[in-house]
């Protein structure tokens, strides 16, 4: 089992070709810890089956009305900021996608980032800190209901039987209110980072071509996998969390998720959470997997897909996203450390 885990979280990160069809990959290596730990019953095979529904739905509802909208958001934008001006609309940007990416989902907010700055025309680097931003505010504001993003669904099904009996609104009662207070400060960073609004042929990030119906398609099914391989290694690390996460320091944990900002965070969380663990120790695993899935570009889905659509490299990203990151672990760390609570 220590084998696959290892595989599962380094293989992704060395191999292109792996990180570009990780969905099929996940799930082989699923029905092998699956395998290997004995874990198969009924009861996994309908689960695997069903949890990853409601994500996908959500995911293709959204994805259609996304595609019926979005020749209209160029126009919108312009408007919004002749009427509010610039500052409150990149701070509403970060604030509003963070709050909606629980019900859009991270995926469709992303999309919905990536339209709005193909058509902001700000200076580039500010376009760059701009979408860095408002991707650690997705990434947080989808943790906060199972159909936000592939992380929410897995805690929440890993979580649902006794003791936590988590529900639809576990996670956000959970972390609602570090993700509410994240969420405010990055809009905040946002509006001090906005940089100006550029006119004549400069060079501005730009969505590298539209998506169509297929892409909504492919997108669709590939959550589905994606969750069903996660529901699949959640139930086959079963043996190796009991055995050693659950008595890993809840400190120690939140800075070992670092690894996040290379490893998808979701996968993280497959790996590593079981219901034996209480809801603080919960708590700062899930924050360290949320904040530093922001540094780099693979740490979350956002990230990949607004980096890749708009062309954002690595160096750029870790410049601007590596210190912001530090910043809000260390200052997390600190109030989830003075502050501490129990559910």
């Amino acid at each position: 089992m220590t084998a696959i885990l290892l595989v599962v979280l380094v293989a992704p990160f060395s191999s292109r070709r792996i990180e570009e069809n990780l969905e099929p990959f996940l799930l082989v290596m699923g029905i092998a810890a699956a395998s290997v730990s004995r874990q198969w019953s009924n009861h996994l095979v309908q689960e695997a089956l069903v949890e990853p529904v409601k994500i996908t739905l959500a995911v293709l509802v959204a994805g259609v009305l996304f595609r019926v909208v979005r020749d209209h958001i160029g126009k919108t934008i312009q408007a919004v900021i002749r009427n509010v001006g610039l500052r409150l609309f990149v701070f509403l940007l970060v604030f509003v996608l963070g709050f909606l990416s629980s019900v859009i989902t991270a995926i469709i907010a992303s999309l919905v980032l990536v339209e709005i700055i193909s058509h902001l025309k700000l200076d580039s680097a500010s376009e760059a800190r701009l979408v860095i931003i408002a991707c650690y505010s997705i990434g947080l504001g989808a943790a906060l209901t199972p159909i936000g993003e592939p992380l929410s669904t897995i805690v929440i099904a890993k979580l649902k039987d006794a003791p936590h009996q988590a529900g639809f609104f576990f996670l956000a009662q959970l972390i609602g209110i570090w993700v509410i207070v994240g969420i405010l400060i990055l809009s905040l960073l946002a509006v001090r980072f906005h940089g100006h609004l550029i006119r004549g042929r400069e060079t501005t990030l730009t969505e590298d071509r539209p998506e169509n119906l297929t892409d909504v398609m492919i997108r669709t099914g590939k959550v589905y996998l994606f969750v069903m391989a996660l529901v699949l290694l959640g139930a086959g690390f079963t043996p190796i969390i009991d055995a050693y996460f659950v008595y890993v320091p809840r400190a120690a944990i939140y800075w070992i998720n670092t690894v996040s900002a290379v490893v998808d965070n979701a996968t993280l969380a497959a790996a590593e959470i079981s219901p034996k663990m209480s809801p603080a120790y919960i708590r700062f695993l899930l924050m360290g997997l949320l904040i530093s899935g922001g540094m780099l570009i693979p740490g979350n889905i956002p990230n990949i897909i607004a980096a890749g659509k708009l062309k954002i490299g690595s160096r750029v990203w870790a410049r601007f996203g590596v210190p912001l990151g530090a910043v809000l672990m260390v200052a997390y760390f600190l109030v989830l450390t003075l502050l501490p609570y129990e559910s």
